[in-house]
């Protein structure tokens, strides 16, 4: 028989009181979470995530004391087995991009589907990244206008694997991606698979970090 699995052990930091309720009664109506504290400041959310060692941490953006991202730099070497998740109002792109350099896993805007929140606390217990379905290309314009260190690609790249990475990081989809290329989707996934394999990298967000800051070529070859 199968030990039942662990639900996924949350803190939430927020400085309303009734967005901390709110939430704390959401998870409590859904298996495989459990809200085991809270935070009213960003202070408070520090102390929390070293104390209790949350398997996520729901951070708001703007918080009094301290905000999110000081929040995310001071915890980045205490509690670096803690996903930390920034549930915001709104947040600017390059505010994403901050967040993402500073070891945030995901961004989840208040004004989402409850669904968004609970598919996004799922993917980054998984290791991913999540930024919203349409938020990918946009996220990938910003990091580009960013300064980066001048880097050779890696050797043992193909031409064809540099020309789907440009494509991965402009946005495109695998069935994107083979409609192009003219192959299959999963000859697309397997170029991927191999990809991740030589660069040291497990998900798209970082294959397109890395298409970005070694400055691989734009995809001319997809384009024609």
């Amino acid at each position: 028989m199968m030990e039942p699995q662990s639900p996924i052990r949350i803190v939430i930091a927020d400085d309303h009181p009734l967005v901390r309720d709110g939430l704390r009664r959401l998870f409590e109506l859904q298996p495989g979470f459990a809200v085991i504290g809270e935070a009213g400041d960003g202070l408070e959310a520090i102390q929390q995530a070293e104390r209790l060692r949350p398997d996520v941490l729901l951070l708001d953006l703007a918080m009094p004391r301290m905000n999110g991202l000081e929040v995310l730099k001071m915890l980045a070497a205490s509690a670096r087995d803690t996903r930390i998740v920034l549930l915001t109002a709104a947040i600017e792109r390059e505010e994403t991009v901050q967040a993402l350099r500073l070891g945030a896993r995901g961004v989840v805007l208040k004004e989402s589907a409850t669904e968004m929140l609970y598919k996004c606390i799922h993917a980054v217990m998984k290791g991913e990244y999540w930024f919203g379905h349409d938020q990918m290309p946009a996220l990938v314009d910003a990091l580009r206008h960013m300064s980066a260190p001048p880097a050779t690609p890696a050797e043992t790249l193909t031409a064809r694997e540099v020309e789907i990475i440009g494509a991965i990081a402009d946005g495109a989809t695998n069935r994107d991606v083979a409609r192009q290329l003219g192959v299959t989707e999963q000859t697309v996934k397997n170029h991927l698979s191999h990809i991740y394999d030589k660069l040291g990298v497990s998900n798209r967000l970082e294959l397109a970090l890395f298409a970005i800051h070694h400055k691989l070529p734009d995809r001319r070859g997809l384009d024609g």
